[in-house]
This record gives C-alpha cells, sequence and structure tokens, in this order.
C-alpha cells in the first residue's frame, strides 16, 4: 500500500441478542486504496469472535482495519455504527481528558476504545457514518463479510484478496447498483482531531 490516502469500509455483525453479550460474531471490513494508473488495490479482512456484542465488533472492525496499515495513512474510516462514530468524534477526547473515566460511571468496552485511540493516532483520520442497508455498496459488502465469518466461524488471519469485484457484479447482474459508478469518493479528505489534538 504506496499512497497515503486509504479508504476502510468497516462493519461487524452479531447473531442472536446482540447487545447482552455471549453470542457469536465478526468484524469484517474492506481496505481499498486507489491509484491513477493502476486503479484500485483492495484488501479484506474478518475476524470471528465466540462471544460478543454488536458494539465490541464495531469497535474490533475499526481496531482491525487501521492495525492493517504497516505506516501513517490519510484514512477514511465509513461504517454505519453511531457509537463508533460519536465515540471517536466526540466521547473519547473528554474520557482522555479525564484519565479514561466519564462522569457517569465505567466505560463500556474500556479496553477496545483504548487500543482504537492507539491506532488510530498512528494515522489521519476522518470517520464518516452512513446508514445501514441503505444501499451504500460498500458498507453492504462489508456487512457481508461480517455476517459471513460470523456464520461460518472463520477469521482471515491476514489482509486477503478482495472479494468485492466479483460480489458487484454478482449484484449488478441481480439488478441492483445498476448506477454504481467504482470511483474514489467526491467528499474532500478532512481528518478530525485525535484526543490529543482537541484541547
Amino acid at each position: 500500500m504506496s499512497d497515503r490516502l486509504v479508504y476502510i469500509y468497516a462493519d461487524e455483525s452479531c447473531l442472536g441478542n446482540q447487545f447482552e453479550g455471549g453470542n457469536p460474531g465478526a468484524a469484517a471490513g474492506l481496505i481499498e486504496q486507489f491509484h491513477a494508473r493502476a486503479g484500485w488495490r483492495r484488501k479484506d479482512y474478518f475476524e470471528f469472535h465466540a462471544a460478543t456484542t454488536n458494539n465490541r465488533m464495531a469497535l474490533t472492525s475499526a481496531i482491525l482495519g487501521l492495525a492493517w496499515l504497516r505506516r501513517s495513512c490519510d484514512v477514511v474510516l465509513t461504517t454505519d455504527s453511531r457509537y463508533l462514530v460519536s465515540g471517536m468524534k466526540e466521547w473519547v477526547h473528554g474520557w482522555v481528558a479525564r484519565g479514561w473515566r466519564r462522569k457517569g460511571g465505567a466505560i463500556e468496552n474500556l479496553d477496545l476504545w483504548q487500543r482504537l485511540v492507539d491506532e488510530a493516532s498512528r494515522h489521519r483520520v476522518e470517520w464518516r457514518w452512513v446508514r445501514g442497508h441503505a444501499g451504500h455498496a460498500k458498507n453492504e459488502y462489508a456487512n457481508m463479510l461480517a455476517v459471513r465469518a460470523a456464520r461460518e466461524a472463520r477469521s482471515s488471519g491476514a489482509l486477503v484478496d478482495s472479494g468485492f469485484p466479483r460480489w458487484l457484479e454478482e449484484q449488478t447482474e441481480r439488478g441492483h447498483y445498476l448506477d454504481y459508478l467504482d470511483l474514489p469518493p467526491e467528499a474532500p479528505f478532512r481528518p478530525d482531531p485525535g484526543p490529543a489534538e482537541s484541547g
């Protein structure tokens, strides 16, 4: 991965009662970069967890995506998890300033929030939210990866060649995404400040 701007589409799945834990789930994502001459370079990742929650998998999907980047990058991380985006754009700033404490008591999933802040600190990250199951092709693809990994109890163990082009072709054959253009997002990169930068 040579160019500085990287796009990550991260998603999560938790089978059963997703908010109480003890249910199988997975975190997954698509990592891509666009090169003017070569076009897209894409990799997938997914990680199965035997007993988890939807929120833990949302955080893990971002942790994994950022951790797979070997060098400092500009990253646009897109997810349908408001929990993840609100946390990284708003909540963690106060938590870090107060020594990882919050006014209302203990921070849920503290271990993962701390890991995510640490991974994000290596990069400049813009956190983007999209509505889930609303026709966003790459969000839907990341969701498919997470659901499949949860159902099959399977982890990639590494970055693997992406199946997105084939998936998109299959979706098009079924009449979906007929007007989809596989080009980089037009919105300019606007990194969000990390906790240490927000003072």
